[in-house]
């Protein structure tokens, strides 16, 4: 059975990931928005949690519907 390791990310490594500030990391760590490891006094994000945290929150684009112009009678 082949067991792949998921990384471990530093706040650096994840708020890069997720194109955002440490700040934002630190604070969905804060609030227990997304799950994380602590090693000893050094918080650690694994990629997949990212990743589910990412699929979880995207947003699909809204179908927009076109309405039919009004039109004169000629």
């Amino acid at each position: 059975m082949t067991h792949t390791a998921d990384r471990l990310l530093t706040v650096d490594e994840a708020a890069e990931r997720l194109g955002t500030g440490v700040r934002f990391v630190r604070r969905l760590v804060a609030e227990r928005r997304i799950a994380f490891v602590k090693v000893g006094r050094h918080v650690r994000v694994s990629r997949s949690v990212l990743d589910s945290f990412i699929e979880t929150n995207a947003v699909q684009p809204a179908v927009r519907r076109t309405r039919a112009r009004n039109k004169r009678a000629a």
